[in-house]
């Protein structure tokens, strides 16, 4: 099949059906630098919605354990994979061998001065940093990211522009959120705070690792059939 019998194709699609939030949406044409986020959780939601990977469509994870609400919005990063690439990121980072990637798009928290009343929306962020989660033995990441455009945080451009009681606040509900009160044990732990240009890494590594787990429609549609 051609190039242009391709993107005639993929044309006719995109008119017809609608995108799928992590494999249908592009990160855009300047990331990581700025990138399209998908958001599933707003700071008034209080339960934990989570996009079905299967059919693009939010859906209820369950509802958020006793009073833990995500202090910012919350989502993913579309045709972002957290398998390999990130692993061995976190593993040179922290000196832990036997971390692997979650197998998930990488998750984004973004700081906005409007109210966004609910999830299943896309926006543009800029990346100023992340939290360097480890879920269990999984790398976890989270990039901390201001809304483009936003007129309260668009000049952060670092994670040191981020009050301390705000980050306190992010990883408090990270380490917490899955927690079940009087058990005395933690799956998650944070490693480390991490700037923009770090954050800028691990975007790079999870959009390498979402192509190597995910070959693009173009190359299907060009592979040879074989009978």
């Amino acid at each position: 099949m051609s190039q242009p019998e391709i993107e005639s194709i993929l044309e006719l699609i995109s008119r017809v059906c609608k995108s799928h939030p992590w494999h249908g949406v592009p990160i855009g044409a300047e990331a990581p630098r700025i990138l399209t986020a998908y958001i599933e959780i707003v700071p008034s939601d209080t339960l934990k919605y989570e996009l079905d990977k299967h059919t693009g469509h939010l859906k209820v994870d369950r509802p958020q354990r006793f009073s833990n609400i995500c202090p910012t919005l919350y989502g993913l990063i579309p045709r972002t994979y957290c398998g390999t690439h990130v692993a061995n990121l976190c593993a040179s980072r922290t000196g832990k061998v036997d971390v692997v990637g979650d197998d998930d798009p990488l998750d984004i928290c973004i700081l906005a001065e409007k109210t966004i009343t609910h999830g299943d929306v896309l926006l543009e962020a800029r990346p100023i940093g992340g939290l360097r989660m480890i879920d269990g033995d999984e790398a976890d990441d989270k990039i901390i990211a201001v809304m483009k455009g936003d007129v309260v945080y668009e000049d952060w451009t670092e994670i040191e522009h981020c009050p301390t009681a705000l980050i306190e606040r992010l990883k408090h509900y990270f380490l917490t959120y899955k927690d079940i009160p009087g058990s005395g044990h933690r799956n998650c732990e944070i490693a480390e705070v991490y700037g923009r240009e770090e954050a800028y890494e691990v975007i790079r590594r999870s959009q390498e690792d979402y192509a190597l787990q995910y070959p693009s429609v173009e190359s299907l549609l060009a592979a040879p059939v074989h009978s």
